[in-house]
């Protein structure tokens, strides 16, 4: 396969689970924001969201205040922000169209009617008028690419690349997912709550769990009351948890080994390594080092991955 059409698929796919993830953080951010909290608290929140994406010099750039409406304006339809849902959506579109004889009809008309139907939305003002339903509608377009993806295509080169970029995607949001609400409660693994602080923490824990469609699994897996530690080795450590880490790091694994070639053995190395340390550790060892450090460092190696993959198999990034 050429290298620019498996850089094509590889974003494509990049670019939709990146949508999806965004739709995930500013959901369960929006839905948290609904509980009583004071004003500075909520500050927090969408400050941190901001930080842990990565966009908060950005955000800056244009606006004087965070505000939950200007920080959701510009994560889901600024153009000029290419990590907004609305940039993302058509990014992919337009790596989908570089690749149109690749693709099955189902993929590409999957692609291009996502992303007619979200400018037509925005336009419309259906995001502002129930960001939670808008959120909805941007995770089920991802999940019916993906579906539409593994249900028509190939399974060849081009299914492997595709899939490399979404589960690599995925262990990177989820990382950022992660750490961006247990950064802000870091405290509560050690302090000691009264009832009122453990019910407004349930629905904490509950929205996190619920972003990442975990609520039920959490209760099927651990049929407990929800606990931090429990909902970190959910999404950390789990391999049966489609969104944890784990499950994640698993997929890429598979999918490098299928495209492998004379020069990725270093690529499968590291991809390898980081998924052994996730199959064998221990979440109370993870804590106890401090997660806040482990979720950085685990990005850090995330993105090294990526550049790895990009110069064994794409077309090279400029410096």
């Amino acid at each position: 396969m050429l290298s620019r059409t498996a850089d094509h698929l590889f974003w494509m796919n990049r670019y939709t689970e990146r949508a999806e993830n965004t739709a995930r953080l500013l959901d369960v951010n929006y839905q948290t924001s609904l509980l009583p909290q004071s004003q500075a608290v909520a500050l927090a929140g969408w400050q941190g969201l901001l930080s842990i994406s990565e966009l908060l010099p950005a955000y800056k750039q244009k606006y004087a205040d965070i505000t939950a409406r200007e920080v959701m304006d510009f994560m889901v339809k600024d153009e000029s922000n290419p990590s907004s849902i609305l940039s993302c959506l058509s990014a992919a579109r337009e790596n989908a169209r570089a690749v149109r004889g690749t693709l099955t009809t189902e993929v590409w008309e999957t692609q291009n009617q996502t992303w007619l139907e979200v400018r037509r939305m925005v336009k419309d003002g259906e995001f502002e008028a129930d960001p939670g339903q808008f959120f909805e509608w941007v995770k089920f377009r991802s999940h019916l690419s993906r579906g539409v993806t593994v249900g028509t295509m190939l399974m060849d080169e081009a299914l492997h690349f595709m899939r490399l970029g979404t589960f690599l995607e995925r262990a990177d949001n989820t990382a950022r997912l992660v750490d961006v609400k247990f950064h802000a409660v870091e405290s509560d693994f050690y302090g000691t709550a009264n009832g009122k602080d453990q019910e407004y923490d349930f629905y904490h824990w509950s929205a996190i769990l619920r972003s990442v469609s975990g609520f039920e699994v959490y209760r099927k897996v651990y049929r407990d009351v929800i606990r931090p530690e429990r909902v970190a080795e959910l999404l950390i450590l789990r391999p049966d948890m489609p969104r944890s880490l784990h499950a994640s790091l698993n997929e890429v694994v598979g999918n490098l080994r299928m495209v492998a070639n004379d020069a990725s053995s270093e690529t499968q190395r590291r991809a390898g390594k980081l998924r052994s340390e996730l199959q064998y550790g221990r979440i109370d060892e993870i804590l106890a080092t401090g997660l806040h450090a482990y979720l950085t460092q685990f990005l850090d190696r995330i993105n090294d991955l990526g550049a790895h993959i990009s110069r064994d198999f794409l077309v090279p990034s400029p410096v």
